[in-house]
């Protein structure tokens, strides 16, 4: 618990962070008409909305099971995310539309001043100091979340510096070169909002979580385990849970038998890091 709560303090002074940076490329861009700034500041935004979920997951989606949600409430964080595609899918379509109508007319021009550069620049930085202070507290917290959060900040970093090369080729003459970056920056966005379904819908549909093969070996090398058959798995790696059914001897008694299913319990949560497994007892 006191770990669960040195990660949301974490989260909560990430949050206002990336919240400011969001704040602060939206002025920019829409004070300059840069497109490729108003991007970045999507992909800033998905920052600040990973955080949110990221707060969702300790503190509502990793409550233990009740009687309403027996299999606990980790698809919480789930629906959220699938919340985020539909954000990014609009805004990607609307961010290239315009570049595209941009470069076709040719009218477009970005007007940004040493002021609202140097503001860019600071956002830079706080991208920077964000993704070194929240890898180096996931690893010291043993926190995925957070490690995986400093991996998307840190790609960030990298579309921020592309922005701010393009609003200089810009400052030179390059009138075009804004649109392109949008358009590229937009189809950065669509890759994050790929993951995002490639990470989420395999929970929402169930879909296998282990290799029916790897359930089955491990608990028939428990010592009294006939076979086992039967097997279903799903949920994400970090909240897996697992069904099986093993043949036992059919002189065996009940309590010889309850001791086999859960010898084949602990060694699957053991071996396999399932969260959760139900085991089934038949005579064989």
């Amino acid at each position: 618990m006191a770990t669960s709560a040195r990660v949301r303090r974490v989260f909560i002074g990430l949050l206002f962070a990336n919240l400011a940076v969001v704040a602060a490329k939206l002025a920019v861009g829409i004070a300059s008409g840069s497109l490729a700034i108003l991007g970045s500041a999507v992909d800033s935004c998905v920052d600040a909305l990973n955080n949110v979920l990221a707060l969702i997951v300790v503190r509502v989606a990793a409550k233990e099971p009740d009687e309403d949600h027996p299999y606990g409430h980790g698809k919480f964080e789930t629906l959220g995310a699938l919340a985020i595609v539909g954000f990014l899918s609009i805004t990607c379509f609307e961010l290239v539309r315009g570049a595209v109508n941009h470069l076709v007319s040719g009218t477009h021009r970005v007007a940004i001043s040493d002021f609202q550069l140097g503001v860019l620049v600071l956002t830079l930085g706080v991208n920077v100091l964000i993704t070194w202070y929240e890898h180096r507290r996931g690893t010291e917290l043993g926190s995925e979340l957070l490690v995986a959060d400093a991996a998307h900040t840190r790609a960030d970093v990298f579309i921020t510096v592309g922005v701010l090369m393009g609003v200089l080729l810009a400052r030179q003459g390059w009138w075009w070169i804004d649109s392109v970056l949008a358009i590229v920056v937009a189809l950065v966005i669509v890759l994050v909002a790929y993951r995002i379904l490639a990470r989420t819908v395999p929970v929402l549909v169930d879909q296998r979580a282990l290799p029916t093969s790897d359930i089955q070996e491990t608990a028939q090398a428990v010592a009294g385990v006939k076979s086992a058959y039967g097997i279903r798995s799903r949920g994400p790696s970090d909240l897996r849970y697992a069904e099986v059914t093993i043949a036992v001897d059919r002189h065996a008694n009940v309590e010889s038998a309850h001791a086999i299913a859960d010898e084949v319990e602990e060694r699957l949560k053991r071996e396999l890091q399932l969260h959760e497994v139900t085991v089934h007892v038949e005579p064989c």
